[in-house]
This record gives C-alpha cells, structure tokens and sequence, in this order.
C-alpha cells in the first residue's frame, strides 16, 4: 500500500535542530500534516513503532504521546539529522549496545523501507555518499574538476606525494570525527601541510592529502532536486568554516558544464539533496572539494536560505510525484 496525495511528513531530526523549523513553518503554511520524530530518543520517551510484512501487505504505526501515524499514509521522509542510536539512558554496558544495535538495525530498517514514501534523502543513500574516497570518485566519472588527492596510511607515500606537487598540499579528515586534546574538544580544520611535518603517525590511520587549489573565492552549492542555489564565499581563511562571521557571501551563477555534472553526481548515489563546495580558480575553473549529501545551509543569505527552505518544503509535499 503507498501513501495518498495528502499524507503526512515524515520528519526525522533531533530536538535542537533549529534549521528544520525553516521548512516546518513553511508546510505549517500549507497546511500539510508532519510528524517530527527522533527515532534515537523519542523511543525511549513514549513513542512506539510497529511493521508488519505478510505476502502482499505491509502496514506500521508511529505512536507518539500526541498522535498516532499510519506509516502507509507517509509521504514523504525528511532525513534531516536524527540522534545516532545510543541505547536507552538505564542500561550500562553490554546491554546498552545490544539494545543500541538492535534499534539500528529494527527502527532503522522500518523507515528506510515505508513503501512509496519520497525520501529526501533515503538514509542509505545518505551513508553511501558521505565516504570521502567514494564522492572523488563519482566526481571524476561525472566529468568535474577534481584537485590532485592521496589517501595512505603510509607516511612514505605520503611524504613523495608531498614533494612531487608545485603548489602546497593539505590535509583534510576523512570523516569530522569528535576529538579532544588534553580533554578539551578540538575541531581538525583543512591546514597546508609540508613534507617533513609529515610524520610516522600517519601509520595509524588513513590520512587524506591534497594538491592546494590556488582559489580566487569558495563556492557552496546547495541542490534540491533540478534547483541549484549557489553561493560565492570570500574568506581570509583556507577553511571558511573556521571563522564564519569572517566572510562573505553573494549569491553567484553556476556553469551549465558544472550544473550538469552535479545533476550527474546526485543520480549516481540517488540523492535529491547536496550540499557541494567548490574552490574557484582565477582562471574560473570550479575544483571539487567535497559534497555533503546531508549538509547545513541556514547559514546563508536570507534569500537563498528561504529559497532552500521553499524548495525542500515543495519536495516534501509532492511527495512520491516529486
């Protein structure tokens, strides 16, 4: 059974995301019906879920302590950014993480497979995607720019690669793993990197290196289906992300061979959002960096933020016919 025109959204995030209150307000407006749920904590917290598969039918309910929700009857899905499943608070140990896997694999599983239903994005699609290795890959194949990379865990490797560029080379984590130093949370930010400063300590895990862009400005494009919204970002840093109340931001014109190869990029994980960032070159060139199939973009203009906002609230709304 699929869900009718008028079913409801699905909404999964945690409690503190305020971005999502963008896109709710705009399908409150509406008039279209959504649900917000926090799979890794709200079932901790009153709320239930239930599937049952027989040959031909599939059914499921959502109780929270205000409604009740035909899983047949959603929509849509909103993958925004859902609590990891960590286990009910009352347990320690070993039960604590067979009853955190279990929720993975059960909760996890029931949502990811709601017959009919339009994910933005479809949660396995989201993990795919976010593999740095696998996006410079799906980069190149789609025809985009991509800045010289190596991913070792060899540090001899790494040293040549290092020597053999013109320009400098930095070093970027593969994943934005949280990491304390002393006990005080650190955040790894892209930095150059010289020959010798690499050490024997990339042995311990895979290190990713890569050619520096000699950019003129940073672009982030943000993509809702065939919608693109791109920003032009000026910053005094070689990571904008470091001191964003630094930089600039104007809403700038994306290339058709870069708005084609995008298109190309999100059909090749099945993604109807991404959030892409690009170095620009002097010479106009657009380098791939990376793109976040599930990244933040309330940051941005007030323009181009409601323009996102509508975008993702016209998705969520059409439903399986988007």
């Amino acid at each position: 059974m699929t869900a009718g025109p008028n079913g409801s959204v699905l909404v999964l995030t945690s409690p503190d995301d305020v971005t999502t209150d963008l896109v709710l307000r705009i399908l409150a407006e509406r008039r279209v019906p959504v649900v917000r749920l926090d799979p890794g904590t709200d079932l901790h917290r009153g709320a239930a879920l239930t599937a049952t598969y027989r040959t031909g039918d599939q059914r499921g309910t959502l109780c929270t302590p205000s409604r009740e929700l035909d899983l047949t009857e959603v929509r849509s899905v909103w993958t925004r950014r859902p609590s990891p499943f960590d286990g009910p608070p009352g347990l320690d140990g070993g039960e604590r993480r067979f009853a955190a896997s279990q929720s993975l694999w059960g909760v996890g599983g029931i949502l990811a497979s709601l017959d009919g239903a339009h994910y933005v994005n479809h949660p396995w699609s989201n993990r795919a995607a976010e593999h740095k290795p696998a996006q410079l890959a799906a980069a190149q194949r789609c025809g985009l720019r991509v800045p010289s990379t190596l991913i070792t865990n060899d540090p001899e490797q790494a040293r040549a690669f290092a020597s053999r560029q013109t320009g400098q080379v930095v070093y970027k984590p593969l994943w934005n793993t949280p990491c304390t130093v002393d006990g005080r949370a650190h955040q790894v930010w892209v930095r150059e990197v010289l020959p010798h400063e690499i050490t024997a300590a990339v042995s311990l895990c895979p290190h990713l290196f890569q050619t520096k862009v000699a950019k003129a400005f940073d672009v982030r494009l943000t993509v809702v289906g065939e919608r693109l919204f791109a920003v032009r970002i000026d910053s005094p840093d070689l990571d904008w992300r470091r001191r964003q109340s630094l930089m600039e931001c104007t809403p700038i014109a994306v290339p058709d061979r870069v708005a084609r190869s995008v298109s190309a990029y999100l059909a090749v994980f099945r993604l109807v959002f991404g959030a892409f960032d690009f170095a620009v070159t002097p010479a106009g060139d657009w380098y791939f960096l990376e793109c976040n199939p599930n990244g933040q973009w309330a940051w941005q203009p007030d323009s181009v933020t409601d323009s996102i906002a509508r975008a993702l609230a016209d998705r969520l709304q059409e439903g399986p016919g988007a």
